[in-house]
């Protein structure tokens, strides 16, 4: 005979019975038990918190704690019959309500008409309302009076994941607490200890991803397990996990990062076409690209360069400016996929060509790594000087290029364009100050403000290619054979650019 019992979903067959069971929450957790061992229990409790973090779950194991036949405590038995019976959602003095679906004041009214009754069978009335912030504000006004002063034999536990919408005469009327999201090392433990007991295969990288995934909702991570199980036909691992949730392997992230550190620019475009076939999630592979780099940065911090990559500091922190902005424009990109190579294609042109050697401070016609291009040698200036001479990389270069420079006895300042400000993050900041001192000696202050100001190397480099540009277009159009060919075809010349 075919067996016919049904499967029970992880996220119930797992649900913690009593408090030594709950994964986290601890602070909430221990004011609880302390309240049901020392008897100081009060008549209202709030439990706030976003989805999935055990604000039910508690509730009920506090409504048991109440309710155990053996005794007020906060080691409820789960062998006695009001146990049993609130394990199954069945106990007659717990009565949860959906306020999202009880709106309405008339059924707040029908509900509180039978506040007054005792319990049937526990030493309390528990009333556990979900989701409290869907009341009406009529709902609000009728619950107030009987929430202030309910009768002796009434508990209400409230439970919100908006706990703004609520009135604050309901807030002060109950003990709050919130609920904190669970970290993604204790999700992994959980699904750990869930997929032993089931005995099923994994590899640890697929739960990261799984918990990862779940932002802080064990109640996501336990639906999104399921879905693995059955994805990978009772074995979990990376591969499949990945397909499932639509990201991208970790290696192919890392890949990127090396394309763009390699300027290897036609594979990049190839690698970028390859991955939109795929159809992923081009803004969570960005944020893909940022946790990388982010791991990155500190594995350096700490002198712990990755063996896999060999990206200098700057550049790193350059690569994480340019993708963090780029996030706020990918959803205004024609095409997610465009928005996303062209922040790719800014991490790379935006990268400074690196010199060699280092350039003679005495050297007048010093060319300047600030860009690909060449500043001609009459826009070398005192400032780009002392750039060249100390020798600045990725971001700190970046930041210094579009500094106006100007020194007072022991005072300089440097001025950054208003629409240039974004280029001032703390890491560059604190290099170019640190690198100026010592330049200068340790008595100089240095300020950085932002204002209005042309008169910076990244700006004269500007200029200087926008007049070599404006020369060669007036040669060219000069030129008789073009002006022949322009007069007899009704030909324009739309753009002329240098390399």
């Amino acid at each position: 005979m075919a067996d016919t019992t049904s499967h029970i979903v992880l996220a119930r067959k797992y649900r913690p019975k009593s408090f030594s069971e709950t994964m986290g929450q601890e602070h909430v957790l221990r004011a609880l038990q302390n309240a049901l061992d020392t008897n100081r229990l009060h008549h209202a409790y709030l439990f706030t918190g976003t989805r999935g973090v055990g604000k039910t779950t508690i509730a009920r194991i506090f409504a048991k704690c109440l309710s155990c036949e053996k005794g007020v405590s906060s080691n409820p038995c789960n062998t006695c019959t009001s146990c049993t019976e609130i394990n199954s959602g069945r106990y007659i003095d717990l009565l949860e309500i959906d306020a999202a679906s009880r709106t309405k004041v008339e059924d707040t009214r029908d509900l509180l008409d039978n506040v007054q009754y005792l319990p049937q069978r526990g030493r309390y009335k528990i009333y556990l309302i979900d989701e409290v912030h869907m009341l009406s504000g009529h709902s609000f006004n009728a619950l107030l009076k009987t929430l202030e002063e309910p009768p002796a034999h009434v508990i209400f536990i409230l439970a919100t994941t908006d706990p703004q919408k609520l009135p604050v005469t309901v807030l002060s009327r109950c003990l709050q607490f919130h609920l904190k999201n669970m970290s993604a090392d204790q999700i992994t433990q959980q699904l750990t200890t869930i997929l032993n007991k089931e005995n099923i295969t994994f590899e640890n990288t697929a739960l990261e991803l799984i918990a990862k995934a779940a932002q802080g909702s064990m109640r996501d991570a336990l639906s999104l397990l399921d879905q693995a199980i059955s994805h990978g036909q009772n074995a979990i691992n990376e591969n499949n996990v990945t397909e499932m949730l639509g990201l991208v392997p970790s290696q192919k992230v890392l890949e990127l990062l090396k394309l763009i550190n390699n300027q290897a620019k036609e594979s990049l475009i190839s690698a970028v076409e390859k991955l939109a076939e795929l159809n992923i999630d081009f803004l969570a592979l960005l944020d893909e690209i940022i946790i990388l780099l982010q791991k990155l940065a500190v594995d350096n911090f700490l002198s712990k360069p990755s063996s896999d990559i060999a990206i200098s500091p700057e550049d790193i922190q350059l690569y994480y400016q340019i993708a963090l902005l780029s996030k706020k424009d990918l959803p205004l990109s024609p095409e997610p996929k465009l928005g996303f190579l062209m922040a790719l294609i800014r991490m790379m042109v935006f990268t400074p060509v690196k010199s060699s050697t280092k350039p003679a401070a005495t050297s007048a016609a010093a060319p300047v790594s600030a860009t690909t291009k060449t500043v001609p040698t009459a826009l070398i200036d005192p400032w780009q000087k002392l750039i060249t001479e100390l020798n600045f990389t990725g971001m700190t270069l970046v930041l210094a290029q579009n500094c106006a420079f100007s020194k007072q006895d022991n005072l300089i300042t440097l001025t950054v364009d208003e629409s240039q400000k974004a280029l001032v993050v703390p890491a560059a900041q604190e290099r170019l100050e640190k690198a100026l001192q010592t330049h200068f000696g340790s008595a100089c202050q240095i300020s950085i403000i932002i204002g209005k100001s042309n008169d910076t190397p990244a700006k004269h480099t500007q200029k200087a290619l926008s007049d070599a540009k404006e020369k060669i277009h007036n040669e060219v159009i000069s030129d008789p054979t073009v002006q022949s060919i322009m007069q007899n075809f009704s030909a324009t010349i739309e753009d002329i650019t240098t390399t």
